[in-house]
């Protein structure tokens, strides 16, 4: 390439520039000429490109090999793990609470049982006394009646169930037999006669039922 300078000679001062920037940096001449050499035969920009994409596929590689280093992936895999954790926990402890209930419950109804059985003796005693000594006249028989509803009244509404099943076909899941007594004429026939059915003729002593369950059968004499 030429130019002209003031003197009008052409391509002297870009020469001599030339000439001095070569002069002065010898080193940065040589390693352009070694890079031009490098991306000069035999190079192209394709090249270029897929170096530049398999490196990077290479750092893919190197990144996904070391996953679980991850901290995202670690705390991820954790929080998993707790949650897990956490949830068993719940579920157990659900459980407790319902069997702590449950047996709770059971309890309660064996004391309610247990008080139930030890108040009936005197149940008992209150309808001997009633039907030996209360007349319905005296101020005393009518205390004794009044007493006696009162304290059954109670019962009753806790749950408690009087079995008096003079008359009803036997029920052996509710009626204790301890005896048996003669046929009735045909004029006093009783229910379950005309079956063949044995039926209660005379209660000895009163059952009960305590919410459903007998807590003790009815003491009776059977006919049939």
């Amino acid at each position: 390439m030429t130019g002209s300078n003031e003197s009008g000679q052409p391509g002297v001062a870009w020469e001599s520039k030339a000439d001095e920037a070569s002069d002065s940096h010898p080193a940065q001449g040589a390693e352009g000429a070694e890079l031009g050499s490098d991306y000069g035969e035999g190079s192209s920009d394709d090249d270029v490109v897929e170096g530049e994409i398999l490196n990077a596929e290479d750092l893919g590689e190197f990144v996904g090999s070391g996953v679980d280093d991850d901290p995202v992936a670690v705390a991820l895999k954790q929080r998993d793990e707790y949650l897990d954790s956490l949830r068993r926990l719940q579920a157990d402890f659900e459980n407790y609470k319902k069997r702590v209930a449950k047996q709770q419950a059971d309890q309660l109804a064996r004391a309610a049982v247990s008080l139930v059985e030890k108040v009936l003796p005197v149940l008992d005693t209150l309808d001997l006394a009633i039907e030996h000594l209360a007349d319905g006249e005296s101020a005393d028989g009518r205390a004794l009646v009044a007493a006696s509803s009162q304290l059954r009244d109670v019962l009753v509404k806790e749950g408690l169930e009087r079995l008096d099943p003079i008359g009803e076909v036997f029920d052996p899941n509710s009626h204790e037999a301890v005896g048996h007594l003669p046929e009735e004429p045909e004029d006093g026939e009783t229910v379950g006669a005309s079956t063949g059915e044995p039926v209660v003729g005379q209660v000895m002593r009163a059952g009960y039922r305590w919410r459903g369950s007998v807590v003790r059968p009815a003491m009776v004499m059977v006919r049939g």
